[in-house]
C-alpha cells in the first residue's frame, strides 16, 4: 500500500473566518510534514482558557466507538449523525484538524464513500451560514464558505453550515447544534478515501470540542483509545473522565504550539538513555501528538539514535528490505508470525517527559508488520524533514490518551483499547480492588475481540487499568 494512503491529510491551509472565529494567520511559518503542511491557526487567547476554567459542575460525556485500523485503513473513524432526522457518517478522528466536514448532495466533485452524501434538504434543522462582513463568501455573495488545501494536491471546499449533531445512543450528551463544512468539492486522497469526512478535534473555534465547550455542555477534556496491532477499534470520550491510577502526564503548552504538544525530554531503549540533547525535541513546534498521522517522525539526530539502539538490542534478527522499494524502510525478519510474541524479540522504548515521568512504548507502538515477508516487522519511526517531532497514532495504540485542555496536559495509560467499548457498555462490571501505580506495557498482547469478559485475557494489572477507566467514566458521567 502506498504510504501516502496511510497518512491522514493533516494541518491544512484554511481560509475560514466568520464572526466567532478566525483561523488565518500571517506571521507564522508553515509546519511541514512528510505529505502535507498548513499555515498555523492563531494561538489561543488567554481569556478563552480562563473562561473555560470557570466550569465547575460535572457535565455529561459523549461515549463514542472507534472503528477501522491505523495501518490497514490509515486512520480511525467514529460515527456522527447530522440533521433532523439524523443522517449517519463515518468520520476520521483527527486531533490535527479543526473543521468537521462531510460531502453534501450538492457536491459536484465528491468521491464514493462509505455512506450516502448529506442531504441538507431533508434536514429540518439545517441552516447554511449567510454571508457577512466577517466571513469569506461565495462568488454570489450569499453564503460563508471554507477551503482546505493540502500539499499533496488534495483539497476540500464547501459551505459553512449549522445543524444538529448527534453522538449515538450510548452517549449521555444530547444532540447539539454545531458548525460544520458541507462539502461541494474534494480532490486527491479526500476524494478516494473510504471514510466520509473528517471530525476535527484540534484547537480552534471550529473544532467540535471547542464548540461543545463554548456551549457549556462538556468540560474542556476529551480522550481517545486506539486499538492494538491488527485489531483496531477503540473508544472516544468527549468530556471529562477522572484520571485512572497509573496514568502518566506531560505538560501541553497551547501557547508553544496550536497543536497538541508534549514536553518530551529524552528517549530510552531497553532501559538505556540515548543521552540526546533535549533541545532536539523542541524545534519549531516541539513534539506534536496527532491522531491523524500514522507513523512517528523524529528529527534526524533522534531517529538515528533510536534506530541504532533498537538494532543493537536485536542481534538475532536479520535486516531485510522493506515491502515498498520506493522507501528505505528498516525491517527485520525472524520474530515469528504471532504479534503477541514480538515483545520477546524487540525492546521497549520509553519517552521521558519534563516532569520525569515516562511513557513505555511496547513494540506495537513503533513497529508495523511487513506485508510481504511473514514474521517480519519494520520500524514505524522515520526521519523528519522538519525539526518538529511528530508522533502519530502508532505511538498510542492500546493507550488511553486524555487531552486535558483545561489543565494544559496530556495523560497516557497503557490498556487494551479494543475492548474498552464493550466495558463502557457494561456498567455492572466490578471495580478494581487495588490501585495501580505503574504504567508498564511489556506484556500488552493485541488480541482479536471475543465474547469473553473484556478483561479476562489481559495480563494482571492491565485488566485493572480497563476497569479503572470504566469506573472513572461512570463516576464522571453521573
Amino acid at each position: 500500500m502506498d504510504r501516502s494512503s496511510l497518512l491522514l491529510l493533516l494541518f491544512t491551509t484554511t481560509t475560514i473566518s466568520i464572526f466567532f472565529f478566525d483561523l488565518t494567520t500571517a506571521d507564522e511559518s508553515p509546519m511541514i510534514f512528510p505529505l502535507s503542511y498548513s499555515s498555523l491557526p492563531p494561538r489561543p487567547r488567554v481569556e478563552d482558557f480562563r473562561r473555560r476554567r470557570l466550569h465547575q459542575s460535572q457535565l455529561p460525556n459523549a461515549h463514542m466507538k472507534l472503528y477501522d485500523d491505523l495501518l490497514s485503513n490509515g486512520y480511525y473513524t467514529t460515527r456522527l449523525w447530522i440533521g433532523t432526522p439524523p443522517q449517519e457518517f463515518a468520520l476520521i478522528v483527527d486531533t490535527g484538524s479543526t473543521v468537521t466536514y462531510v460531502p453534501c448532495s450538492t457536491c459536484k466533485q465528491c468521491g464514493k464513500h462509505q455512506d450516502p452524501k448529506f442531504q441538507p434538504e431533508l434536514s429540518t434543522s439545517y441552516q447554511a451560514l449567510k454571508c457577512n462582513p466577517d466571513c469569506n463568501c461565495d462568488d454570489e455573495g450569499k453564503l460563508c464558505v471554507y477551503e482546505r488545501r493540502y500539499a499533496e494536491m488534495s483539497s476540500s471546499s464547501g459551505v459553512l453550515s449549522e445543524d444538529l449533531i448527534s453522538f449515538g445512543n450510548e452517549s449521555q450528551l444530547s444532540p447539539q447544534r454545531a458548525v460544520f463544512g458541507c462539502e461541494n468539492e474534494e480532490t486527491g486522497d479526500l476524494f478516494s478515501q473510504r471514510a466520509d469526512g473528517i471530525m476535527g478535534l484540534g484547537r480552534g473555534k471550529l473544532s467540535v470540542v471547542d464548540q461543545l465547550v463554548d456551549k457549556g455542555v462538556i468540560e474542556d477534556v476529551f480522550s481517545l483509545c486506539y486499538g492494538g496491532m491488527e485489531v483496531g477499534g477503540g473508544a472516544m470520550v468527549l468530556g471529562k473522565i477522572s484520571p485512572p491510577p497509573g496514568m502518566v502526564f506531560s505538560h501541553s503548552d497551547p501557547f508553544r504550539s496550536p497543536y497538541y504538544n508534549i514536553d518530551l525530554k529524552q528517549m530510552h531503549v531497553a532501559g538505556k538513555s540515548l543521552k540526546l540533547n533535549p533541545k532536539v525535541f523542541n524545534g519549531k513546534h516541539g513534539t506534536v501528538l496527532d491522531s491523524g498521522t500514522t507513523y512517528a517522525y523524529f528529527p534526524k539526530e533522534a531517529f538515528i539514535a533510536i534506530k541504532d539502539a533498537v538494532i543493537k538490542e536485536i542481534p538475532s534478527l536479520k535486516r531485510i528490505h522493506g515491502p515498498d522499494p520506493n522507501y528505505d524502510d528498516v525491517c527485520f525478519s525472524g520474530a515469528g508470525r504471532d504479534v503477541a510474541e514480538i515483545h520477546n524479540f524487540f525492546p521497549e522504548i520509553a519517552m521521558e517527559f519534563g516532569n520525569g515521568q515516562k511513557l513505555i512504548l511496547s513494540p506495537e507502538n513503533y513497529l508495523f508488520r511487513h506485508t510481504k515477508v511473514r514474521g517480519a516487522y519494520c520500524l514505524g519511526i522515520f526521519p523528519d524533514r522538519d525539526s518538529t517531532t511528530l508522533l502519530g497514532g502508532i505511538v498510542v495504540r492500546n493507550t488511553l490518551v486524555t487531552y486535558d485542555r483545561e489543565n494544559d496536559k496530556l495523560g497516557f495509560l497503557k490498556t487494551n483499547c479494543s475492548d474498552i467499548w464493550r466495558r463502557l457498555a457494561a456498567p455492572e462490571s466490578p471495580a478494581p480492588t487495588s490501585p495501580i501505580s505503574q504504567n508498564k506495557s511489556s506484556n500488552i498482547s493485541p488480541s482479536p475481540a471475543t465474547s469473553e469478559s473484556p478483561t479476562s485475557h489481559l495480563p494482571g494489572s492491565l485488566a485493572l487499568y480497563v476497569s479503572m477507566f470504566l469506573v472513572a467514566v461512570a463516576v464522571s458521567s453521573r
